[in-house]
């Protein structure tokens, strides 16, 4: 994917959308020379509202804010040329893949992607997008999981670099984007957490790079493997290396929602349960909300959080992105999370669950 491992990065994780939010408002504050934010969804509402004083606040004092957002992702949040408000505002704004009344294949390959990247140095990315369920000030489907990580160091640089390759796509820039680096406006050293690797995956380049780390992670596995994804539709491929691990003695437990955003992918995800109780992988259902974290974390040494569900459409078809984590500090942290959630936040998915589910769900 052409995006390389780093070190001199810190990277703390957030268990849920409630604890990023407040700390992602106080980064925003801190910005100096320029603010990038891309995300599938912005839905106005006390976390898009309170983002978005700030932007018009530091727009006005001259610096670089700029906004992607996904037209399909946006459908019905945000009136038509919005974009238009924002840019009156100071603001520069662009749309993706605009949908326009023509059938064209190219309306599935969606902008997924959760960024945000302050002056270089600091950037956020993970399930979270800017909508109040994913803060809990709504309640749409119970009570929203998500994950995200704030990551400090030489690592930016590649979600700069996956925010910029968007704009120059859309607008075909000629700028300077070496002026976005992170030594430009960070002269002190940074941190030495483990290495961090943040990576897109994008449909254009005919490399799964999101697949690829999943399974890499899968194959890799010598103790266990812990799944979390809101859409389980894996293909033949992603089910065999599931199957493998669990067979070789490797603990493979999957995360999915109790209740879902959409009845007609739960009812799916739920057709998996059988093939994947036979392979010996443990399946759970998050109790009483919707899980929409997408995380892998291995063997206490490694994890991914970022945007990639385990279906066909964050694998094949959108542009996404993600952090990959080796031995840093935060792993543990994971770890907790996903043990709380095993014990206390989740139901495991028994024969009898599956053998019981009615004849139409089937």
């Amino acid at each position: 994917g052409r995006f390389p491992a780093y070190e001199n990065t810190g990277v703390r994780y957030f268990p849920l959308g409630d604890d990023m939010f407040p700390v992602l408002l106080e980064e925003l504050k801190k910005a100096e020379h320029f603010i990038f934010m891309e995300y599938f969804i912005i839905e106005e509402g006390i976390m898009w509202n309170s983002i978005l004083d700030i932007l018009k606040e530091k727009a006005s004092k001259g610096v670089d804010v700029r906004i992607i957002y996904d037209d399909i992702g946006c459908l019905g949040k945000l009136t038509k040329e919005y974009n238009k408000k924002l840019e009156n505002m100071g603001i520069r704004c662009h749309v993706f893949n605009p949908v326009r009344p023509i059938l064209s294949l190219a309306f599935n390959n969606r902008d997924h992607r959760k960024i945000t990247v302050i002056d270089g140095k600091v950037g956020f990315t993970g399930g979270i997008n800017l909508a109040d369920e994913y803060i809990n000030e709504v309640k749409r489907f119970g009570y929203w999981k998500d994950t995200g990580v704030r990551i400090e160091g030489e690592a930016v640089w590649s979600l700069t670099s996956m925010f910029l390759s968007m704009w120059n796509y859309i607008v075909h820039s000629t700028e300077d984007y070496s002026r976005f680096m992170p030594a430009q406006h960070q002269k002190a050293p940074f941190e030495n957490d483990g290495f961090v690797q943040p990576y897109g995956d994008s449909p254009l380049d005919h490399e799964n790079v999101g697949e690829l780390v999943y399974m890499d992670m899968i194959n890799n596995a010598k103790d266990y493997i812990y799944i979390s994804t809101p859409y389980l539709i894996p293909d033949n491929e992603m089910l065999t290396v599931l199957g493998y691990a669990a067979k070789s003695g490797v603990d493979v437990r999957i995360i999915t929602p109790e209740i879902p955003d959409k009845w007609y992918v739960s009812v799916i995800t739920r057709s998996f349960y059988r093939d994947l109780e036979t392979l010996g992988v443990k399946v759970y259902e998050y109790k009483g909300g919707f899980n929409h974290a997408k995380m892998f974390l291995s063997d206490d040494k490694s994890a991914v959080v970022g945007t990639i569900n385990l279906d066909y459409r964050s694998l094949y078809l959108h542009f996404e992105c993600a952090t990959y984590m080796y031995k840093t500090s935060c792993i543990k942290d994971i770890k907790a999370d996903f043990d709380d959630m095993f014990e206390n936040r989740c139901h495991r998915i028994t024969h009898d669950d599956i053998n019981n589910r009615s004849f139409w769900s089937r």
